[in-house]
């Protein structure tokens, strides 16, 4: 377990410095307007991917150990073209008679390039949630750093060798950075089609989708939540200030951002071993080691990140990106608290209670409309980053609660004691002898 974690934590932690320079190659070569579109591009391609992840999402890695690949196959690459083929039916209907709504979601230029993104991830999306229901862990963490080292040199070569020096570059690089991980992606599962006993399956593709969608209706219905979460406070800050703070508010969250590799590593092990796991008790359990390990170490890396002085963060953004510290002072409660959720809805995830992340979530959104409205006018990018801590912290305490009624845990057991400490550490020295 602790193997697992350190690799896929290990993993997470290259990602986050390519990320890291891809920042500084966006925030020093194409300006944050550029970096702004970007942004917005990302998560236009976040929220429609919802409609896709109904039946090719992270459900995946719960069904994958209990049907069969061919049928978990026809399914999700079915539903894929459809959405795919309703979502190009519907720009082209709001492109030619609602421009002005067109082009209020999706950058002027960049229809067709949403679309390819979301069709791409999709795929990608369907190879790495197999693998990790399979629980092949380490092969999904050598797909990860293909993906995003294929991006990062890509963009290096669009901006310098190309001269591309708008969001295209950026863009651009995601597309390359996707196309070769897929093509990566699905030899790793191809040996899945071979697999005779797979392709027996008693029930019907139509009864195995409407459970899959019943499973993932919750989840997804959960991340177009948060999604909406994310997007209320870009729409908000770019019609109050524009475009530029929009790319200072993202620069914020993208450094603040590289801290969910902790409690993201972290909780795609647990979901893996608690999808394939019966006990209950044991899995409340587990979870309540994650819990303490994710927000601890997420504590103590944001701090790091906010003791920084601003004017390193001016001298390696350019001075116009001088405000990204102040964002991640007020996104730091935030990022502990998003560790935590992480966590709970993994766990909920993984026992087949996704519903409780979906009610979280929409408690978040109570809590995100208010805030953000009243707070990013008066304080700006720094608002939006406050709205973002009140949001999890509600989240986390109607997960807490539910967690306490359906589990034998007590409140006490999440006080890290230094037994704690002492079996983390003895089990990274044992891990790291065997290596």
């Amino acid at each position: 377990m602790i193997k697992k974690i350190f690799g896929t934590f290990g993993t997470r932690l290259l990602n986050a410095l390519a990320g890291f320079i891809t920042l500084w190659f966006g925030t020093n070569f194409l300006g944050k307007e550029a970096w702004g579109i970007g942004a917005t591009v990302l998560v236009d391609v976040s929220l429609l991917l919802i409609a896709v992840e109904l039946l090719s999402g992270s459900g995946l890695i719960y069904y994958t150990p209990r049907k069969s690949f061919i049928t978990l196959f026809k399914i999700s690459y079915s539903w894929t073209f459809i959405v795919i083929s309703l979502f190009a039916l519907i720009f082209y209907i709001l492109y030619s008679f609602l421009p002005n709504v067109y082009h209020a979601f999706i950058p002027n230029g960049y229809g067709f390039e949403v679309l390819l993104m979301v069709f791409l991830y999709s795929l990608h999306n369907f190879n790495m949630n197999v693998l990790l229901g399979k629980e092949r862990i380490g092969t999904q963490n050598i797909l990860f750093i293909i993906q995003f080292m294929t991006q990062l040199c890509s963009m290096i070569i669009y901006i310098f060798v190309f001269n591309i020096r708008n969001a295209d570059a950026f863009i651009f690089s995601l597309i390359t950075g996707y196309v070769i991980v897929n093509i990566c992606g699905f030899i790793c599962i191809s040996r899945y089609f071979k697999d005779i006993n797979s392709a027996v399956e008693k029930d019907s593709l139509l009864k195995i989708a409407k459970e899959m969608f019943n499973f993932g209706s919750m989840i997804q219905l959960s991340t177009l939540v948060t999604m909406i979460n994310r997007r209320i406070s870009y729409i908000v800050i770019k019609n109050v200030f524009g475009d530029g703070e929009v790319g200072i508010y993202t620069s914020g969250t993208q450094v603040s951002e590289a801290t969910k590799l902790i409690g993201n590593s972290i909780a795609l092990v647990q979901f893996s071993s608690i999808s394939n796991m019966d006990d209950k008790e044991k899995a409340a359990s587990m979870t309540v080691t994650f819990l303490k390990l994710a927000t601890i170490m997420t504590a103590l890396c944001m701090l790091a990140i906010c003791l920084i002085p601003k004017s390193i963060y001016a001298w390696i953004f350019t001075e116009e990106f001088a405000q990204t510290k102040d964002v991640l002072i007020s996104l730091a409660p935030g990022m502990v608290f998003m560790a935590a959720n992480m966590i709970f809805s993994h766990f909920f995830s993984g026992i087949n209670l996704p519903k409780h992340n979906l009610y979280a979530s929409l408690l978040g959104l109570l809590v995100t409309i208010p805030s953000i409205l009243l707070l990013v006018p008066s304080h700006g990018i720094i608002g939006a980053g406050i709205s973002v801590s009140l949001t999890y912290l509600a989240t986390i305490a109607y997960q807490w609660v539910v967690f306490k009624k359906i589990t034998t845990i007590k409140t006490k057991e999440l006080i890290p004691t230094f037994n704690d400490f002492k079996t983390l550490i003895e089990s990274i020295k044992s891990q790291f002898l065997k290596t």
